[in-house]
């Protein structure tokens, strides 16, 4: 029995050892993901200024403005304008009306409510310049019978106003000599002036002066009849 054991551990001695397991590789490293930088902070944002409020208006005193139409109908512009708002009036009684704190309003008055608010201002204006011509004869100082009638015209024009400047400016035509034109011109001024105080103006309220014929209406030749040159121009203001 012993020598059936010592046979059975030598044939176990020279029994092959079993291989090793496989070693298995090596998985290789994970490359790591770079670093992360932080996120950068917000700029801090500048506060909202606060809305500023609109400044109040005072309260304006009460303004009106009226375009009135010329003697002729013609009508010029104004332009009316306050804290930023403006209106512009060109028709005949266009108006702008301020009261309180409103800015300008466009309205439209009838005529006769303009005239009876702006009496006082309306009486107070001066009268508009007027301009006449009176045509004499040749060679004299009498004038024609149109002339005649356009004088009465005339006288009833100046009554209305209380205290007129009057500018009186005597002119010829080319026939004749040019020392006597100067003085028919002046004598025909002269002539008008004493017609105008035989009527009740007052004499230093009236000028008297001659052009001969230097300054013609109508320009001509030397030596020309023209009417329409011996004349008279009245300025009244």
């Amino acid at each position: 029995m012993l020598i059936g054991a010592i046979m059975a551990l030598i044939l176990a001695f020279h029994q092959p050892l079993p291989p090793p397991p496989p070693i298995a590789a090596a998985e290789p490293e994970k490359a790591l993901p770079p670093p992360v930088s932080p996120a950068p902070e917000p700029e801090p944002q500048p506060e909202p200024e606060p809305a500023k409020a609109e400044p109040k208006r005072a309260n304006a005193s009460p303004e009106l403005v009226v375009v009135l139409p010329s003697a002729d109908g013609h009508v010029g512009m104004v332009v009316v304008e306050r804290d930023g708002e403006r209106v512009v009036l060109n028709e005949a009684y266009a108006s702008s009306r301020i009261a309180g704190t409103s800015g300008p309003q466009l309205v439209r008055l009838p005529e006769p409510q303009v005239r009876a608010a702006f009496t006082p201002a309306l009486v107070a204006l001066p009268a508009r310049p007027m301009s006449f011509q009176l045509y004499f004869l040749r060679g004299t100082d009498e004038l024609t019978d149109e002339s005649r009638a356009e004088l009465g015209r005339m006288l009833s024009e100046l009554r209305q106003r209380p205290a007129p400047d009057i500018l009186v400016v005597g002119h010829t035509d080319s026939l004749g000599q040019e020392e006597k034109n100067d003085a028919l011109s002046l004598q025909r001024a002269q002539r008008v002036k004493a017609a105008l105080v035989s009527q009740g103006v007052a004499a230093a309220r009236v000028r008297a002066a001659g052009r001969g014929e230097r300054e013609p209406l109508v320009p001509t030749a030397d030596g020309v009849d023209e009417p329409r040159n011996r004349r008279v121009e009245i300025s009244v203001r």
